[in-house]
């Protein structure tokens, strides 16, 4: 092999390492599924930091963030399923509309869950007691160590679109 070639050979490497060293290290995945249609979110940008404890004060902002990438259509009576990577489920996670909690227990060691669009779109109108069904509604999917939220490491945020 010449001299020439491999420096050329040494630079392309050098270059490629130097293009690998600048990605970001992808977040976990969580996936909302609606009949035939999925949409795969990564953690909200600020809103996840490689597993490390989000402050109170990130948790707040992100979880009233709304979201701007990823959205699916949902028919009232649809079967929302949703599913987190393993690494999200080993901590712990949780499923909120809005800031309001809709899973009745942290989600620890298993990495799927399904609800009701009707019990997500139909939200009680704290003044009356009436209900109101919404045009929309942000699932907020919040890997936690407990029900609070102070023990949180992300949020990923995918908005559901009430359809016909």
């Amino acid at each position: 092999m010449s001299i020439r070639r491999a420096a050329t050979t040494l630079g392309a490497l050098s270059l490629g390492l130097v293009a690998l060293t600048a990605c970001d290290k992808p977040t976990p995945l969580a996936t909302v599924t609606v009949g035939t249609r999925s949409v795969t979110a990564e953690a909200v940008n600020k809103c996840y930091d490689n597993g490390k404890k989000l402050p109170d004060v990130a948790f707040q902002a992100c979880l009233a963030a709304a979201p701007k990438e990823h959205h699916i259509t949902v028919g009232l009576g649809d079967k929302v399923r949703i599913g987190v990577d393993p690494k999200l489920a080993k901590k712990g996670w949780l499923i909120a509309n809005g800031s309001q909690l809709v899973t009745p227990e942290l989600l620890k060691d298993t990495t799927y869950w399904t609800l009701d669009s009707g019990a997500l779109f139909n939200q009680q109108d704290p003044q009356t007691g009436g209900t109101n069904t919404v045009k929309d509604v942000t699932l907020n999917i919040v890997e936690s160590g407990d029900l609070t939220g102070r023990d949180t490491y992300g949020i990923w945020k995918i908005k559901l679109i009430r359809g016909n």
